[in-house]
């Protein structure tokens, strides 16, 4: 499935006060996430491009599904709200945030999620979240 092209000069999807050009891209060209935070963020605008290739990279290879579900009819992602960005140590960290969506016609749903990450060689990775 080809990705939603972004204009790098727009407003990062992400949330954040700044462009997509000097926000998440540089991660999605293969910069490492100084933080789980950041990592997170530029996991949100990759379900929003639907860019399978990032999401598959970033999240640790001890919990990547084979599948992301990107044939299943997908969202409209329509904003982030990052309530928590918790460092637990130098290698393991979570998120806590609220994503807004919507499916076809339907009524907005806010995903609640506190996710957790790991830092291997340098680099951050989404573990697992519990969603609630």
């Amino acid at each position: 499935m080809p990705t939603p092209h972004l204009d790098a000069s727009a407003p990062c999807p992400c949330g954040r006060a700044c462009a997509y050009t000097d926000c998440c891209k540089p991660l999605h060209d293969g910069d490492a996430a100084p933080d789980a935070e950041a990592l997170m963020r530029s996991r949100y605008v990759a379900y929003v491009r639907r860019d399978a290739d990032y999401l598959r990279a970033s999240w640790h290879a001890s919990t990547r599904p084979d599948d992301l579900g990107f044939d299943d009819p997908q969202p409209v992602w329509l904003g982030l709200d990052v309530k928590a960005h918790d460092v637990i140590d130098a290698e393991r960290a979570e998120v806590a945030f609220v994503a807004k969506y919507r499916i076809g016609g339907g009524s907005v749903v806010r995903m609640r999620e506190r996710s957790r990450f790991v830092r291997e060689a340098g680099r951050w990775f989404y573990v697992d979240g519990d969603i609630g």
